[in-house]
């Protein structure tokens, strides 16, 4: 027993070598031409080879922060059990650290491996926000530590869905898996966006049917800023309109954005309105495809949100809906913990696009994704672990006074030496 604790500190002192090693590196963002390009060009030894020093790179990064978070979160079991699934996967893939790649059992091994770690992460999100639940459970939280936990958790998730990233292109690429036909990897270098609005629109009114019985309808507009000889907008859908707008995307990330705010969207209409009503004001969506970016806007007469509940709403420990139930029978499935939104912004800024919201309370909401229209354009946003991230964890969150914020701007304007001297005579003149 005696021999096995010795060698269980040998190998967590020599990951924790490895990791601070690894941390040392920034990691490498990849626009979504160099993705599509990489894909249709590069080996899978190519791929090996980028990988099983950029993985690394990326766990390492996140892993780091983990030390930087309140130890009342870090003693969470849920937490505790994410650090251990990642320090599993990080060690998976010090395996492969110098092996040589000449052998395609290695990259076969090394594809599996991938496999592996995808399959053992994928219910991280939901793990995590136990950990975070357990938290609230057992302790008071006050604003530095919810500032943290904010932070870390937008950089934990963006990192997260940078490594499913990769790790789906070179298995979906180099795989046994089934590949989706004009894709590359899960890439769809021409997606229809109507498409997705419709597929997203679809699904979420299938639960808001289950639940209500039922919901709003969906009118899409569209206009084509490129195609000047469409510039109005027109019904999508008219018979012999050909696709509005198409750009280089992952189809399941816009679609998981989509499905969000149609959730959202449908439940607000349907409650606003009360089941009693025949007919519901339609969800809208606006498509615009400009020269820098593409713009979908989806509104809804749902009685809109007080502003007061505005930055919330991205909040992880907030939801305008009740916990769910264990049994999932007392909660509308349209709402959930309080993470659709978040991640769904984490998502649309991934590749330097947003997701904002407005609102008209006792109106409506509008719901705004911008993604980039030019895929040389659209880099991946990657967190790194740096002296300026550990400084956001030991900040304390400082208390402004109302002229401080950001419409300070209004009230308070730099002065030149020209107009500090007028501004002087004229207070001269007025004190006089």
């Amino acid at each position: 027993m005696r021999i096995y604790r010795v060698l269980y500190r040998q190998a967590r002192a020599l990951m924790e070598q490895r990791l601070d090693y690894y941390s040392q590196f920034n990691p490498s963002p990849l626009s979504m031409q160099q993705f599509t390009d990489f894909g249709e060009n590069a080996t899978n030894r190519d791929s090996f080879l980028f990988l099983r020093k950029e993985l690394p790179v990326r766990l390492a990064n996140i892993m780091k922060e983990f030390h930087l978070l309140p130890e009342k979160l870090l003693h969470m079991p849920s937490v505790c059990d994410v650090r251990d699934l990642y320090r599993m996967s990080f060690i998976d893939l010090l395996e492969f650290e110098d092996g040589s790649c000449s052998n395609s059992s290695i990259l076969d091994k090394f594809t599996d491996t991938l496999l592996k770690i995808r399959n053992r992460h994928k219910d991280v999100v939901m793990t995590m926000a136990q950990g975070v639940i357990e938290l609230k459970d057992a302790h008071s939280i006050n604003a530095n530590t919810e500032a943290n936990i904010q932070y870390f958790l937008d950089r934990f998730y963006m990192n997260r869905i940078s490594i499913r990233m990769l790790i789906n292109q070179h298995t979906i690429l180099f795989g046994d898996g089934v590949h989706a036909q004009n894709h590359i990897g899960c890439i769809d270098p021409h997606c229809d966006v109507v498409r997705v609005i419709e597929d997203a629109y679809a699904n979420a009114r299938f639960l808001c049917d289950q639940y209500y019985l039922a919901s709003p309808e969906l009118v899409i507009k569209y206009h084509n800023e490129k195609d000047k000889a469409t510039k109005t907008i027109k019904e999508a859908g008219a018979p012999g309109d050909k696709t509005p707008a198409s750009v280089v995307y992952v189809p399941s990330h816009l679609y998981h954005m989509l499905f969000e705010l149609f959730k959202n969207s449908m439940r607000a209409v349907v409650e606003h309105y009360g089941t009693s009503t025949d007919v519901f004001p339609p969800v809208e969506v606006l498509l615009v495809m400009g020269h820098e970016d593409l713009t979908i806007k989806l509104s809804d007469l749902g009685g809109g949100i007080p502003r007061s509940q505005m930055d919330l709403l991205f909040n992880y420990m907030y939801s305008t809906a009740p916990q769910p139930a264990v049994s999932g029978l007392d909660t509308p499935p349209l709402a959930g913990y309080g993470y659709g939104l978040p991640l769904s912004r984490l998502y649309a800024r991934y590749f330097h696009g947003d997701l904002m919201l407005t609102s008209c309370e006792g109106y409506g909401t509008d719901a705004i994704i911008f993604l980039k229209a030019l895929s040389s354009e659209a880099n991946e946003l990657l967190p790194v672990y740096n002296k300026t991230c550990q400084r956001q964890y030991s900040t304390p969150v400082q208390t402004h006074d109302w002229s401080s914020q950001s419409h300070s701007a209004m009230f308070i304007r730099p002065f030149s030496t020209n107009s500090r001297n007028k501004h002087n005579q004229g207070k001269n003149s007025l004190s006089g």
